[in-house]
């Protein structure tokens, strides 16, 4: 019966999409959210860079294909990866032919 349950979105398997915002965290002028993602019981590294440029907010959404047991090791982890793009890419990150490392 519960896999029934869960094939049908009732029970455990409903509560995946629940989302815990973490901090955000400022890096060389632009600001980092982690959004880990939760997966088969895991988190896997998502988040979002942002800066001003111009007087307009611009954004670039990362997802890796890490996966982590705890919650805090996956936001940790976003950080590191959204650290390293900004430091490979700067703004660059925000124009159309982004490259994604």
């Amino acid at each position: 019966m519960s896999f029934l349950k869960k094939l049908f979105g009732f029970g455990a398997a409903a509560t995946a999409d629940i989302v815990v915002v973490a901090p955000e965290v400022d890096y060389q002028g632009f600001t980092i959210q982690p959004l880990p993602e939760p997966v088969d019981g895991q988190y896997q590294c998502s988040g979002v860079i942002k800066k001003t440029i111009d007087g307009q907010v611009r954004e670039h959404r990362f997802i890796r294909a890490d996966k982590f047991p705890a919650l805090e090791d996956a936001n940790r982890m976003v950080v590191i990866k959204a650290q390293r793009l900004i430091d490979e890419q700067g703004e660059q990150l925000f124009s159309d032919n982004a490259f994604e490392a």
